[in-house]
Formats: structure tokens, C-alpha cells, sequence
């Protein structure tokens, strides 16, 4: 329920006539659930914009959080909650930074210098913006969370350049459609930036391989052959070897070799490269 201009204005009236107990009492209630996380003097300014932001929104006429004139109070909110949540800090910690104004409004109407019924009325206005900041919140998370999961995924598909003309790719780990992007554009831009004409595709970190998954590694294949470089699978253990063969799978021309030693070894061979060969010393 939105605020009369009358509520609003009283309620303007409140924290203004109160404003240096309204700050000191919030900052300390709020610190108090924080448990030091935040300094003293960084939580005060947090607060006091909150309740310079609530005067000029309700000096306005503060008809609702979503009104024209609560633009700044949002942006106030708004930038509380992605700080907090960039911080570190939890949901129910950023919602108790809010709603312990509804404590200071209490303890007002304890000492008789604010009537109940206007305690109630601003209590609602300070859960919509609870609701507000809650959603802020969780959007900011929503977002660090998916960046997170962007950066662990290009981790976990690392490009190694194994010597001059040769790169390979050790995959560990389930292959959907998303990962098997990233491997197909870091694979190909590898190749660009080395020049390399041979790529090694290790699937023995690889628990299972289907139809999807084999279907996302031929198209690997056949986009680094697009680029000039010839693919070599490597890490065809026997389980997967016979789930390949039940599925009806065909890698066609495509060399598969059972560990990445026998793909090295197939690459030195096709290359000319002879492996040296440590011999005994003989006495002179």
C-alpha cells in the first residue's frame, strides 16, 4: 500500500527531527548482525544515504518505491544490495540491513515521540523496500555467479601447446553443448595463433561418451580440418570403445588412438619426427 501525502509527509518529518538518532541507532543494530564484516565508518555512510535518499524521495511525495520520485531511493537501494552481494555478503544479512530501520521506528514509538499507526504504516513502505533490494540482490548474485561459471568453464578447457606444429586439448569432465563451444572457438583460435597442423583431443577425463557428446566432438574435427589441422583422438578406453560401437557411432577417418602417449607417438610418426632414444654409455 502506497503512502498518502500526508503519511509521506510525516514520515519526513520523523526522520529529519531524528535524523542523527535514526542513523546512529540503524548503523548500530546493522553492525551488530554483521559481526565486524563491514567498518564502522563505511557502514554510517551506507546508512545515511539510505536515509537522505527516504527524506528527498518523501519530500517529493513519496506515493510508492516505484514511483517517479523514489528514482534516487532505488538507485540508493540498488547500489547497497550489489555491493553487499559482490561483498560477499548474504541475502538475509542484506535484508537485515534494511528492516532494522524497523527497530529505530519501534523504539521511537517506545519513547512516545512517534504514534503507532505511523510505525505500522512506514513499516509496509520499508518491506516494499525490502522486496526491492531483495531482487537487486539476487539478480547481482544471479550475475556473478553466471561470470563465475563463464571463467571456470574456459579453465576447464585449456589449449596446451605441446611442441611447434602440434596443440592438444585434455578434457576432463562432462561435455555439453555450451563447453563444446568454448573448445571448438579456443581449439581454432589456437591453431590460428600457432599455425599448428595437428591437434590431440584427449577425451580420458571423459567419464561416458554418447550421441551428444560424440556429435560435439566430430564437429570439433571437422572445424579444425576447415582450418587446415588434422585431429587425433585420443583416450578410446574399452568402455568407451564398446558404448562407441552400441551406439552405432563412426569417427570415419578420424585416427583414434587409446592413450594421448599413442596419439604423441602417432603425431612423430606422421610428422617424421624420430624420438631419440637414450643409449648405454661405453667406456672409453
Amino acid at each position: 500500500m502506497a503512502l498518502t501525502t500526508e503519511e509521506s509527509g510525516r514520515l519526513v518529518g520523523l526522520l529529519a527531527m531524528h535524523a542523527e538518532r535514526v542513523v546512529q541507532r540503524w548503523a548500530e543494530i546493522v553492525a551488530a548482525s554483521l559481526r565486524g564484516r563491514l567498518s564502522q565508518a563505511e557502514l554510517r555512510l551506507q546508512v545515511q544515504d539510505l536515509h537522505r535518499s527516504m527524506i528527498d524521495a518523501g519530500a517529493e511525495g513519496l506515493a510508492d518505491i516505484q514511483s517517479e520520485s523514489a528514482g534516487e531511493l532505488r538507485a540508493a537501494l540498488a547500489e547497497l544490495s550489489r555491493g553487499w552481494a559482490r561483498q560477499g555478503f548474504s541475502a538475509t544479512e542484506t535484508a537485515v540491513g534494511l528492516y532494522a530501520l524497523k527497530d529505530v521506528l519501534i523504539e521511537l514509538a517506545d519513547s512516545g515521540e512517534v504514534e503507532l499507526r505511523d510505525v505500522i504504516t512506514f513499516s509496509g513502505l520499508v518491506d516494499r523496500m525490502g522486496l526491492f533490494t531483495f531482487e537487486t540482490y539476487v539478480q547481482t548474485r544471479e550475475g556473478l555467479i553466471a561470470d563465475q561459471a563463464e571463467q571456470l568453464l574456459e579453465l576447464s578447457t585449456p589449449v596446451v601447446k605441446i611442441w611447434d606444429g602440434v596443440v592438444a586439448v585434455p578434457l576432463v569432465g562432462t561435455l555439453d553443448s555450451a563447453r563444446a563451444q568454448v573448445v571448438m572457438e579456443r581449439l581454432l583460435q589456437t591453431l590460428v595463433d600457432t599455425g599448428s597442423p595437428h591437434a590431440i583431443i584427449d577425451i580420458t577425463g571423459v567419464p561416458a561418451v554418447d550421441t551428444q557428446v560424440a556429435q560435439h566432438i566430430l564437429k570439433t574435427v571437422v572445424a579444425a580440418r576447415l582450418m587446415g589441422a588434422d585431429c587425433i583422438i585420443s583416450g578410446i578406453r574399452p568402455q568407451i570403445a564398446q558404448t562407441i560401437v552400441a551406439l552405432g557411432i563412426e569417427f570415419g577417418d578420424i585416427a583414434t588412438k587409446a592413450s594421448l602417449a599413442d596419439a604423441l607417438r602417432h603425431v612423430l610418426r606422421i610428422t617424421g619426427v624420430d624420438a631419440a632414444r637414450r643409449q648405454p654409455r661405453r667406456d672409453a
